[in-house]
């Protein structure tokens, strides 16, 4: 009998590479919720430690893909990432509208977890190239579009039929909001400056403030900036495409990942297979 394994295996060492790397990553995302200031005037971002992100993204990619990638996974998931930074060509994110995050969710949802990441990478990179969009957001944007990518990748396997389709719009509403949150974190402090208390808008990130006060900032920024327009508007583009293209889409990739993915059976040995008998 076949045994089938993810297109991009996660052995247990990856997986706690990947853990720590994802926590890592995590606190950069919520360093203004955990910098702590003296008397100093004004704040600067601690550039150094956001500087490593790169660098944790890049160890993340090699441990997964130490064991060497199957030739037929890698082009599979050369022409995704072409067509996934295609997709961001031609769906900008005006209002919200845009096909990223569809295509990679159900990417990450027939090839498994490691795919899904690897995946977010790739196509995020290959899509700011091409749309010269490269600067300090792209390894934000690639590390959470790798977890939206792993998290469909996680989802329950046993879900089939019109009850995987909701669950994929579910879970394309939710990641539409999670990603929109997060890169608003990372660039909160950037767009609206860091100040030390007594000296913050109403929307900025003041430095050294208690938590609740910062996250409440921050609540009100994002709900005045992008949840009812860019978040709301990924959310509903990631639900009708999901829903309408999803099912043959997901047909398409299980046929090319029955195609690429590894599969085993047991051969008998030599010992033990049957001999010819001499004449």
């Amino acid at each position: 009998m076949s045994a089938r394994v993810s297109a991009v295996p996660i052995a247990p060492r990856t997986a706690l590479v990947l853990g720590v790397a994802s926590l890592a990553g995590l606190m950069m995302l919520c360093w203004p919720l955990l910098v702590r200031v003296g008397d100093e005037p004004r704040v600067d971002p601690p550039f150094l430690f956001l500087g490593l992100l790169p660098v944790v993204i890049a160890v993340v990619l090699a441990e997964i893909s130490e064991g060497g990638m199957d030739p037929r996974v890698l082009a599979i998931l050369g022409v995704l990432s072409a067509i996934n930074a295609v997709l961001r060509g031609i769906s900008p994110g005006t209002a919200g509208v845009e096909l990223v995050l569809f295509l990679l969710i159900l990417a990450g949802r027939v090839f498994g977890p490691g795919f899904g990441f690897v995946l977010g990478c790739t196509s995020l990179f290959a899509s700011a190239l091409m749309t010269a969009g490269v600067g300090p957001w792209l390894p934000f944007q690639m590390l959470v579009s790798a977890w939206v990518g792993m998290g469909a990748g996680l989802l329950p396997r046993r879900v089939t039929g019109r009850a995987e389709i909701a669950m994929l719009v579910v879970y394309g509403i939710v990641a539409a909001y999670v990603f929109g949150l997060l890169m608003n974190l990372s660039g909160w402090p950037f767009l609206l400056g860091v100040e030390v208390p007594g000296h913050g808008s109403s929307l900025s990130f003041v430095a050294g403030a208690p938590v609740a006060d910062n996250l409440h900032r921050f609540a009100v920024y994002t709900l005045l900036t992008s949840t009812g327009s860019w978040d709301t508007g990924r959310a509903i583009t990631n639900a009708v495409a999901i829903a309408v293209l999803g099912p043959a889409v997901l047909s398409t990739l299980r046929r090319a990942s029955r195609r690429a993915t590894v599969t085993g059976t047991v051969q008998p040995t030599a010992s033990s297979a049957p001999r010819p008998h001499s004449s």
